[in-house]
């Protein structure tokens, strides 16, 4: 038994519909029209169920055309008369005056299948008024001129039902999964429909029946082709059965290779097909620089036809397709990626090379799982170390380390000259210490590089991947120190440029000298077409944490978003990987809700593999949301997500300790532990100074403001000296006015945060300010920054945080009092509060004593019922 399939309101069509089967003047009712499948009929039906009047529902068939009035027999009876007006006066008569009121509403679905005689029947009662109709006909078909009149010459408006936005397929699917739809999921399942109701939920079900789609940390994931039920295939092959043989055949040959050149369609199909073929429908042309290409114009359509031929009449068809792709210029990879796949599945022979250079287009197209594919079928023909080396790349990406590191280990580093080995042993470093978690065995394979690698030319990569290792293994300054002496040099291979940029970009950002890492980003831009295409998006990382850290969040935005535009459709790593970027920026603007929704789906989609608990790329995805769900006050999620943060805690991803305890920090916060957090963000800012990451350490100094009010002026002060960017210096000129209780210069440094973007810390300021002026007595300004307050917590979704429980709710407690009686509402015991703070049960005693006091209240219970209203 499939799901249950809800409808999706259509308020705009349904007020329409409504309307116009209610008017006393003007039209008589409405005519829906529409492809087949994008919910005419369940519209009009839902639409008449509200109507308070009777409503008559007849349907048209191909098999009632030939029965006059044959689609109304039922409700008007039978007739012995062979005059068409006279069994029309009768059938007329039957319908009106049978017990039928002036409210009469006649539904007609599929209208363009009526009789003549139907549709002429259909025609008169709309001339006269005599009831309201409500009809369907779907587009690109022929329609009876009694219909078409109907709306052309206004007795009934002609509403055109488009199919379903992107975000309504999107809620039609995730009510019925009852759960998140990744984003990537959503656009191929969008791409495939074309929003077509009927065609949704046939997909849908046809990937959950075949296993495609399926849940994976709380996220609904489609992995493979579109999986089509024999129910919607049955629905096109209908279709498809009226399509001339010539038609169907190159429309054969194009759902092996689409988009296809117009020209070499014609070649092997005919132009006379391939016209025909555009003037039914089934295709669209489409320019592609200079030269025009063929698609279908539904893909769904491309795969019911691929479905129907067989494996031999496949393996043929490729053929002829190789045989003419290869007689033309394979200009790019696309085009190499192409020829290759579509060899491999063809009764032609297949050229080694070429699978091994289309292997590295896939890889270098972030197409990894094709990659794998093709380097495999190139190892199986040349066993020799390249296609290897491809395979394992391909194998690590998707998480498959044990393979990968067994297939390397399958070469003796002294078989191997020096580019072998260069190759060999950055993929089992990269191999081992990002996507195992081994990080000492990768310090061993570097040192042997180190060892035997002496070309000039070769050595900068060596150095180059030696500088990633060592900012993950927190050791920035040696890592910036190595990056930026190899992209100092004029002449340094691709591969160097771009792990120096990887090293380099992260060290530095994370030391504060982001200002440095655009420069570092544009030599890394200059050879993206030359590395692998997935090493570019952990290797953003560091530049979209330089852009956020130095405050520059407008350009953050952007680059993050470019960086997402790259990950093509079906690209899930690639996908996974440019949404934590995203979610980073959205992260430090406040769009916590977005940032949770994109992070815990980067998270599932990269969540793959034998050693899914150890890959480094997804860490930081971690760390951001326990962040993000703290904020919003989501504890026990956050609580779950930082636990695994800290499971998959090591050597490997040292560089991210600091920020780890910062969003543990947060989960403090959420929790009401306010000094505990307060201690969390300065240890986190001592680690990050110990290590040289004074850009994190201004971050978890002004945190610490931030929870507490108390200043950190004198240590911001000196890294504003060392820290670039706008960030660091609000951050300073804020805790300054902390510290001097100063409400105007506290509000000066909150709408600078407003101005860059970073409205989480505007929030918090004018929170902070609305307390200071409160303190001065001036209640005025107080109410206003508030307000201010508030109204950015709402456009940051309504984050919450000790400043802006305080400011909102401000009552005569210390800190102290304020969060034990925090605790005490959120259900806890005095020795779990006592636990918790550190202290004794006594104290925790004598500061609840001392609250209730202030607050007039008698015991435990009155505290908690006063605190209640301030958390959360």
């Amino acid at each position: 038994m499939g799901p249950t399939w809800p409808l999706i309101q259509r308020q705009v069509e349904f007020d329409a519909i409504t309307a116009s089967l209610t008017a006393r003047s003007g039209g008589c009712g409405v005519v829906l029209t529409g492809d087949p499948g994008v919910g005419k009929t369940t519209l009009a039906r839902f639409a008449t169920e509200a109507l308070p009047g009777d409503v008559k529902w007849v349907a048209g068939t191909e098999s009632a055309r030939s029965i006059p009035l044959g689609v109304f027999a039922h409700l008007v009876g039978a007739s012995t008369s062979r005059d068409p007006v006279a069994f029309l006066s009768a059938a007329r008569q039957a319908l009106l005056d049978n017990g039928h009121s002036r409210d009469l509403v006649v539904g007609v679905d599929d209208a363009h299948l009526l009789d003549q005689l139907s549709a002429t029947f259909l025609h008169q009662l709309a001339l006269d008024r005599a009831v309201h109709i409500v009809a369907t006909v779907r587009n690109g078909e022929a329609v009876p001129d009694a219909i078409t009149s109907l709306w052309k010459d206004g007795h009934l408006l002609r509403l055109e039902l488009a199919p379903f936005s992107r975000d309504q397929s999107i809620e039609l699917i995730e009510s019925v999964l009852d759960g998140p739809l990744e984003g990537l999921s959503a656009d191929m399942i969008w791409e495939a429909s074309g929003g077509n109701a009927l065609f949704v939920r046939h997909l849908v079900e046809g990937a959950l029946e075949a296993g495609t789609l399926r849940r994976s940390g709380g996220v609904w994931q489609l992995r493979g082709r579109a999986a089509i039920t024999s129910e919607l295939a049955s629905l096109l092959e209908h279709r498809i059965d009226q399509i001339p043989i010539d038609v169907l055949q190159a429309l054969q040959l194009l759902t092996f290779c689409e988009p296809l050149d117009l020209d070499v369609l014609g070649q092997l199909a005919g132009e006379d097909a391939v016209e025909e073929a555009e003037r039914r429908g089934l295709v669209r042309i489409v320019e592609d620089g200079h030269r025009l290409d063929v698609r279908y114009t539904h893909p769904l359509f491309g795969e019911v036809i691929r479905r129907r031929v067989g494996r031999a009449a496949g393996r043929r068809l490729r053929g002829q397709l190789v045989e003419a792709l290869s007689s033309r210029a394979i200009v790019g990879p696309a085009n190499r990626i192409r020829l290759a796949e579509l060899a491999l599945d063809s009764d032609r022979s297949v050229d080694p090379e070429l699978l091994v250079t289309a292997a590295e287009d896939a890889i270098g197209l972030t197409n990894v799982p094709l990659g794998e594919r093709l380097a495999r079928a190139a190892l199986d023909e040349t066993h020799g170390f390249e296609a290897a080396d491809l395979l394992a790349r391909a194998l690590l990406w998707q998480g498959h380390a044990t393979e990968a590191e067994s297939l390397l280990l399958s070469f003796a580093p002294d078989s191997l000259d020096q580019v072998q080995l260069v190759r060999w042993g950055t993929s089992r470093i990269a191999n081992l210490f990002w996507a195992s978690g081994e990080s000492e065995k990768a310090d061993e394979v570097l040192a042997v590089l180190r060892e035997r690698v002496t070309h000039p030319s070769l050595v900068p990569i060596i150095e180059g991947i030696g500088s990633v290792c060592a900012v993950f293994e927190n050791r920035p300054e040696e890592a910036a120190a190595a990056a930026t002496a190899i992209l100092a040099a004029d002449r340094v291979l691709p591969w160097a440029v771009e792990w120096a940029f990887f090293g380099g970009g992260l060290s530095l950002a994370l030391m504060g000298q982001g200002g440095r890492v655009p420069e570092l980003a544009a030599r890394s831009a200059a050879v993206a077409d030359q590395i692998d295409g997935l090493l570019r998006f952990p290797a953003g990382h560091g530049e979209i944490l330089a852009l956020t850290l130095t405050g520059r969040l407008d350009a953050a935005q952007r680059r993050a978003d470019e960086y997402l535009s790259l990950a093509s459709s079906g690209r899930y790593v690639a996908w996974g990987l440019a949404n934590i970027l995203v979610g980073t920026v959205e992260l430090a603007r406040g769009r916590f809700t977005d940032a949770t929704q994109r992070l815990e789906q980067a998270i599932a989609a990269l969540d793959v593999g034998d050693t899914a608990d150890a890959i480094s790329w997804s860490f930081p995805a971690y760390i951001a949301l326990g962040q993000a769900y703290a904020a919003l006050g989501r504890v026990h999620e956050a609580e779950h997500i930082i636990t695994q943060a800290q499971a998959r805690n090591g050597r490997h991803v040292a560089v991210f300790g600091p920020q780890l305890e910062l969003s543990m920090a947060w989960l403090a916060a959420a929790r009401g532990e306010t000094s505990r957090a307060v201690d969390l963000a300065r240890s986190a800012a001592n680690s990050a100074c110990t290590a040289g990451q004074f850009g994190i350490e201004a971050v978890a100094l002004h945190l610490a403001t931030r929870f507490s009010g108390r200043s950190t002026a004198s240590r911001l002060a000196e890294l504003t000296k060392t820290c670039d960017g706008d960030l660091v210096e609000i951050a300073a000129r804020q805790a300054v006015a902390v510290e001097e209780s100063d409400g105007c210069g506290v509000v000066s440094a909150a709408a600078e945060f407003e101005r860059i973007g970073a409205l989480p810390d505007a929030a918090d300021g004018y929170a902070w300010a609305a307390i200071a002026f409160t303190r001065a007595g001036d209640r005025r300004r107080s109410i206003e920054c508030a307000a201010a307050a508030e109204a950015l917590s709402a456009r940051c979704d309504h984050m919450s945080s000790p400043a802006l429980v305080e400011a909102a709710h401000p009552l005569p407690l210390t800190s102290r009092e304020r969060e034990v009686g925090a605790m005490v509402a959120a259900g806890l015991s005095n020795r779990q509060i006592a636990d918790r703070l550190v202290v004794s049960v006594r104290t925790v005693e004598g500061h609840i004593y001392r609250a209730c006091m202030k607050l007039d209240v008698a015991d435990r219970n009155g505290l908690a019922e006063s605190m209640g209203t301030t958390v959360r």
